[in-house]
């Protein structure tokens, strides 16, 4: 699947905050997320990140 930045997916766990929505902020080998909620970025490496994610969200 192709990625790319300002994309906004839904995650299969839930981040402490209670939000699952995320914003792509960096592409490549290692994902950069950033919750919608409270702004906490998380980065983690593609194999990861792609199991992490349950679907992408259409455009705002």
């Amino acid at each position: 699947m192709e990625w790319k930045i300002g994309d906004r997916v839904k995650t299969r766990k839930v981040h402490p905050c209670g939000n699952d929505i995320w914003e792509v902020i960096r592409v490549g080998m290692d994902f950069k997320i950033k919750c919608e909620k409270c702004g906490h970025i998380v980065m983690l490496p593609r194999k990861k990140f792609e199991k992490s994610v349950k679907k992408r969200l259409e455009d705002k």
